[in-house]
């Protein structure tokens, strides 16, 4: 039987070695800590092929022995699990006006974290405050800095040049390569570049809300309203990575169709919230005015559960997910209150009996959760198999 949440068997060709090696870890990641027989049976891979990886993985210190534990009739066999520390991930979040960073181990556990003001937008300049931020953050944890396998770097989306506009970001639109490029010939890093809303997604399957979950959709407040889907573990990310922009999908509302972030968003609770002559700044802002039960604060969670109940409902028809969480930089309690009003229709996939999970439900990672999610992308490559892994 496959590991929870693991739609890919393994393959014991030897050019599918790395492969081989993120299925076993995938394995033993997933149940917290296995013997080699019950790893071959989770992954299909003969058990020979399973003690050639552990000796592997123990020797690169990614595995370690977790004492005994009894599988089947015979006396208790060796438990292989992650080692916490055995690697470490670099993650950062770009936005307009500040650069966010962390420092993560296997488990998905925030080490450090820094936050720093963004004065010029440049691509040179972002890398040089990116690698300050990763030696600091090596420093404070006084760590190795050769346990870092990689940098995970978050950006605003869409991507490139497309046809949506209004977008609040004042971020120039870097090509994507160049880039890359920069970024990880300043870190020395290999270096994953995503958008905000799939970032947090894979922060939520890896720390937190959507643990164990293989398929999900993830609604992000950012600079605008994102989502990431998580189909069969893998980001759905479409032809140049920005798919998921339901910010700007009409929705119904006041008798005509408007964008669904002009009425859900950060954005568009602080134009209600300045037409009621308040001004905010920060989510901690907005935790105050709803800690108070400002009217047009309240006003404008019954005002946006209707729209985004048919966002919603449009999720779960389109990619039938596990469940849909809401999450990012908006505070827990308007999230919570956000998801009481929701009334997704009832024509919908997800309108079943014997549902384990709720269909809408608060994620769990925090403000940072796009930040986390950068090194979260890193952490999760090691235990994801990918389909291209096995391609000639």
């Amino acid at each position: 039987m496959n590991a929870p949440g693991l739609s890919i068997a393994g393959s014991n060709a030897e050019r599918t070695r790395l492969h081989n090696r993120r299925v076993v870890l995938g394995c033993i990641h997933a149940a917290g800590g296995m013997g080699r027989a019950a790893i071959a049976r989770a992954s299909g891979l003969t058990t020979q092929t399973v003690s050639n990886i552990i000796a592997e993985l123990l020797s690169d210190g990614l595995l370690q022995e977790g004492g005994r534990v009894a599988e089947g009739r015979g006396l208790p066999v060796v438990k292989y699990t992650i080692n916490p520390l055995g690697a470490l991930a670099f993650g950062a979040e770009v936005r307009p006006k500040t650069v966010l960073s962390t420092l993560m181990d296997m488990e998905g556990r925030m080490l450090a974290s820094d936050r720093q003001p963004l004065e010029i937008a440049d691509i040179d300049h972002v890398a040089r405050i990116l690698a300050r931020m990763r030696d600091a953050a090596i420093k404070a944890t006084g760590l190795p800095a050769g346990k870092l396998i990689g940098a995970g770097i978050v950006l605003p989306g869409p991507f490139g040049a497309t046809g949506l506009t209004g977008r609040a970001s004042d971020l120039p639109d870097w090509p994507l390569d160049l880039a890359r490029t920069r970024i990880e010939q300043e870190l020395g890093l290999p270096v994953v570049l995503e958008n905000d809303a799939n970032a947090a997604a894979v922060a939520e399957r890896v720390s937190g809300a959507a643990q164990g979950l293989s398929s999900f959709a993830y609604v992000y407040f950012g600079t605008g309203l994102g989502l990431g889907v998580v189909e069969r573990g893998q980001l759905i990310k479409g032809a140049q990575g920005n798919a998921g922009e339901i910010g700007h999908v009409p929705v119904p509302f006041e008798g005509q169709a408007v964008p669904l972030e002009s009425v859900v968003s950060r954005l568009a609770l602080g134009q209600r919230l300045a037409e009621a002559g308040v001004t905010v700044t920060s989510v901690e802002d907005i935790a105050r005015l709803h800690s108070a039960g400002h009217p047009a604060l309240t006003h404008w969670i019954a005002e946006a559960a209707g729209p985004l109940s048919s966002a919603v409902q449009m999720i779960e028809n389109l990619f039938d997910p596990e469940t849909v969480i809401l999450g990012g930089a908006m505070p827990d309690g308007v999230l919570d209150d956000l998801i009481a009003a929701c009334r997704p229709g009832d024509r919908s996939v997800a309108a079943r009996p014997g549902r384990r999970l709720p269909r809408l439900c608060r994620g769990a990672s925090g403000r940072m959760t796009a930040t986390l999610g950068g090194a979260a992308l890193v952490i999760s490559r090691v235990f994801t198999p990918h389909l291209a892994d096995t391609t000639a």
